[in-house]
């Protein structure tokens, strides 16, 4: 089976999904890998597109990509060498992985030198046929940031809920409102509250700050677990490393909610 024609689920139509936020540690990679392993388990493909330079969806996946990333795809100053197709890693059945490695840090300058620089990364998936493209993002809003919201037709927002998660949030959606200019069909698929723990006064104010300003949140909470390390050290998702985790049931409910919707978020 071609990595770029894989088996199209019974829903239909294709949906690319960038997973960001200008901070960092707030569980983009672990939601990348393990809601692309919960579609999977749906029946789904999926294609998780590694966009950021510290690899670390790459790593977790024991996947050595050193001259065969997208760094090769989507080029620097100059335009990449080589296709989606010709870098794509099987990782199961229907699952598949478009590495990155350190050398993408070059096309964060050299994409500035480029016309187009915005659309590079939507042109280089379109000849890909999955279910669902998942887009792990950098903790930045950088121009690949924006490749890959250019590129998506929808963005999944992990976060902390903490205050600065709040001011992070507002920052990030006053991007959106830019990217639409480029991208005007771009919708926010929801925000996922991440590292959670209901206990705490803090946390439970955070998320009462967020519902009162009206941010779609996802009605999944994914807490805390050493599990999620442990599976990435394993290089395999927690749904297979501790498949009874709350983790791991956290993202099969997630997987649902989003195989389920008709994008009227």
């Amino acid at each position: 089976m071609s990595p770029t024609s894989g088996p199209r689920g019974t829903q239909g139509s294709q949906r690319i999904i960038a997973i960001a936020n200008q901070k960092g540690g707030v569980g983009k990679t672990t939601t990348t890998l393990t809601l692309g392993a919960a579609l999977v388990e749906r029946g789904r493909s999926v294609l998780l597109v590694d966009l950021d330079p510290q690899s670390s969806l790459t790593i977790a996946l024991g996947v050595d990509a050193q001259g065969d990333s997208l760094y090769e795809v989507l080029g620097s100053t100059m335009p990449g060498t080589k296709t989606i197709r010709d870098i794509v890693h099987p990782i199961a059945p229907r699952f598949f992985l478009a590495p990155s490695d350190i050398a993408l840090s070059r096309s964060e300058a050299g994409l500035m030198m480029r016309l187009g620089r915005e659309s590079v990364l939507k042109k280089a998936l379109a000849d890909c046929h999955f279910d669902y493209m998942l887009i792990d993002c950098l903790p930045s809003l950088g121009i690949l940031t924006i490749n890959a919201l250019v590129a998506a037709d929808e963005v999944l927002v992990p976060t902390l809920c903490e205050y600065l998660a709040l001011r992070s949030i507002a920052l990030f959606y006053q991007t959106l409102r830019e990217v639409r200019s480029l991208n005007p069909s771009l919708k926010v698929l929801g925000i996922l509250p991440t590292f959670f723990d209901g206990r705490l006064i803090h946390t439970r104010e955070v998320l009462q700050a967020m519902k009162e300003r009206g941010l779609p949140i996802f009605d999944v909470r994914v807490r805390r677990s050493v599990r999620f390390a442990e599976a990435a050290l394993a290089g395999e998702s927690i749904l297979t490393y501790a498949r009874n985790n709350p983790g791991a049931e956290a993202y099969r409910k997630l997987a649902e909610v989003i195989d389920e919707s008709q994008e009227t978020s």
